[in-house]
């Protein structure tokens, strides 16, 4: 038999070790919903084998390299996660263009990648965060956290000073135009979609006190924290809201 042969094989043998494409992707669903990356991989990449186009499947392996890049001890390997989980969203977003998830996929996992990097690639990033979630909105209007993920792009492009700005304009070409105004639009959208997601209004209370606005800061703020934990960044969010807090006071 020949090598190429021979790893068809092995494929359709893990396949059939774990139960064919269907069941594989339900026991990494399973691993998916307790945020546990390793173990929904061993299903997921042997799945991946089998149906490598599948961009559904692709947009869960990059969801795990980013939940391992907050397990990983150093820049570098978190560097390693980020990358992959970017490749893997970036062919999700080729082979279905017209899904919401693919371009969501691909903004979470630049956004997790931004604050690691230099200057010329961050800019280079947030542009395409920009792009990316404005593309999921547009292809799916009831999604909240697309509308979260261009709220936070606004939130943080906001946050940069003129003279920053200035900069970015002579070396990288300027930055695209955000407003505190724009998220908390995009934030508000977001959580009547899903009152249920704290980060929603924990980012809005944020947004509020970036805008000095301390009294619906406040309270937004303390309702978030209030809110119990569901999503695997719920506790990261959580410290976020509670060093906002603090400076209220």
């Amino acid at each position: 038999m020949r090598t190429g042969g021979i790893i068809a094989a092995l494929q359709v043998g893990a396949g059939c070790a774990f139960g064919g494409f269907a069941e594989m992707v339900k026991q990494g669903d399973v691993y998916d919903a307790q945020f546990k990356p390793e173990a929904a991989l061993k299903y997921y990449a042997p799945a991946e084998k089998l149906e490598p186009d599948n961009a559904a499947l692709l947009v869960k392996i990059a969801r795990q390299h980013v939940y391992l890049m907050a397990e990983q001890s150093s820049k570098s390997a978190r560097l390693q996660s980020g990358r992959k989980a970017i490749a893997y969203a970036e062919r999700a977003v080729k082979l279905a263009p017209n899904k919401c998830e693919s371009h969501l996929a691909l903004a979470i996992c630049l956004g997790k990648l931004t604050p690691l990097v230099g200057n010329r690639e961050g800019v280079e990033a947030s542009r395409r965060i920009k792009t990316a979630a404005e593309r999921a909105v547009q292809l799916d209007p009831k999604n909240d956290y697309a509308w979260h993920l261009l709220g936070r792009w606004h939130q943080e492009l906001a946050q940069i000073s003129g003279v920053t700005r200035g900069v970015a304009l002579v070396i990288y070409g300027g930055l695209p135009a955000a407003s505190y105004d724009e998220a908390v639009e995009c934030f508000e959208k977001a959580a009547s979609l899903n009152p249920h997601r704290l980060i929603h209004v924990i980012e809005l209370g944020r947004t509020y006190a970036l805008m000095g606005r301390k009294t619906e800061a406040s309270r937004l703020l303390k309702k978030g924290l209030a809110m119990p934990d569901t999503d695997k960044d719920d506790p990261e969010t959580k410290q976020r809201g509670r060093a906002t807090l603090a400076r209220l006071d």
